[in-house]
């Protein structure tokens, strides 16, 4: 089977069960990481030059959902493929704290419960 679609010239999904654990979780992860930073105001600026208003309650859920996979997933995925994941999580839950008016007390942030007080 061909890797294009002869009709519109569009890439043919992969079948998941071809698809590695380890590459569906480190995708998943960059897509709450990338949504987190948006959330963050941390988004590319648009057209007209403005950037992205911060929304630290979405933030806040991603950043948790995130902390979550990295934190379950992390003893099956091997620490090559954790430790970036790790390190994106720590930088996003510092960003939170840096963008909170109010900082959350140590240990209560978005994902603190999962990966332990997170401290600049």
């Amino acid at each position: 089977m061909s890797e294009n679609n002869a009709a519109d010239g569009l890439p043919l999904p992969r079948d998941l069960a071809e698809v590695p654990a380890v590459e569906v979780i480190a995708t998943l992860a960059v897509h709450l990481m990338t949504a987190a930073a948006v959330q963050l105001g941390l988004g590319e600026p648009g057209s007209d030059g403005a950037v992205p208003p911060a929304d630290l309650d979405e933030a806040r859920k991603l950043i948790t959902a995130l902390a979550g996979l990295v934190t379950a997933a992390a003893p099956e995925i091997g620490s090559q493929h954790a430790a970036p994941l790790r390190d994106g999580l720590r930088t996003l839950q510092l960003a939170f704290r840096e963008a909170s008016l109010v900082p959350d007390p140590p240990g209560s942030a978005p994902g603190e419960k999962l990966t332990g007080p997170v401290l600049p």
